[in-house]
């Protein structure tokens, strides 16, 4: 496969959200589909008689695939058959091959694919070493660059961001308690304009990005519109990024702007009541919710932290 379908796969893997275990299960039975009854698909002949499942999705399809590659180990205890959204993957993904131009290689699709399986198998979970002598800044620093390094190595799948929402979301469940916001997957939250923010509270719309550009900030000059104060929160290198889009159409002094060490660490120091023990304990607290939240709205579980003493 050349580079160009590889970059097109990633991008659609990307955009779709094709990372966890049901979407996975989807992609190889589809391509599989794609096999035996050459493209173009038609999605229609992809769906059960009863009309509520894909297919051939189940355990055993996806795991004879997987066989073929050397992988033993259960994808999805169901292959995904039953959840609502495989339809909707299938039908995404069928587009997809439709749309392709030129000769398409399915087999090296399906390569692609088992990279995607192999990978999800050997996430391993961000780590946070507890030591009293590091900054609490530096503790939420350290998990954001772990997640920027395995995008990087991962292409199409923004493991940063994720994690930026997820570190969001659980900071402010440990100071508010539960109840008080909506949590969802990094892959829909804010994303149509459904919601007035990634999370929103009281009159206040929180967007969490760590690449601010022009439709973060129009999003908040729609919450201005509504009624709305927003709230942007963002890395380091971002905050000069958001200030400086904000200023240039007059948002300056609207919007507020947070960086997301100082938004994390402050609040985790209040936690504490500035006491050494207290920040042992505030960090387990954020870390152990954190997890609860990944493990509630994303399907790979390599998002999550461990913590290190």
């Amino acid at each position: 496969m050349g580079r160009t379908h590889h970059d097109e796969l990633a991008e659609f893997s990307a955009r779709h959200n094709f990372q966890g275990k049901g979407p996975l299960s989807v992609a190889l039975v589809v391509t599989q589909h794609a096999k035996t009854m050459g493209l173009p698909l038609r999605p229609e002949a992809l769906v059960t008689e009863g009309g509520g499942q894909v297919l051939g999705l189940g355990k055993g399809a996806v795991q004879v695939i997987l066989k073929r590659h050397g992988i033993d180990r259960v994808l999805a205890a169901e292959g995904g058959r039953t959840s609502r959204g495989s339809l909707n993957h299938m039908r995404e993904y069928v587009d997809f091959l439709n749309g392709l131009k030129r000769d398409i290689d399915l087999d090296a699709i399906e390569r692609f694919w088992i990279d995607r399986v192999n990978a999800f198998f050997a996430g391993k979970p961000f780590k946070i070493r507890l030591d009293a002598s590091r900054s609490l800044r530096m503790v939420v620093r350290d998990v954001i660059a772990q997640a920027e390094e395995r995008q990087k190595a991962m292409r199409g799948v923004y493991y940063a961001g994720a994690v930026l929402q997820h570190l969001v979301g659980a900071k402010l469940d440990c100071a508010l308690g539960r109840g008080f916001l909506q949590h969802n997957s990094f892959s829909t939250a804010d994303a149509p304009r459904e919601r007035p923010g990634d999370f929103f509270l009281g009159d206040v719309a929180i967007h969490v990005t760590t690449s601010p550009g022009e439709s973060v900030i129009e999003r908040c000059r729609e919450n201005l519109d509504d009624g709305h104060r927003p709230m942007l929160v963002t890395i380091q290198r971002g905050l000069g990024v958001a200030e400086g889009l904000a200023a240039n159409v007059g948002l300056a002094d609207r919007i507020d702007i947070f960086e997301i060490e100082q938004f994390v660490a402050l609040n985790l120091y209040e936690l504490a009541k500035f006491a050494a023990e207290g920040r042992k304990t505030a960090v387990t607290d954020l870390v152990s919710r954190y997890n609860e939240i990944v493990d509630e709205f994303e399907t790979d579980p390599s998002l999550k932290i461990e913590l290190r003493g």
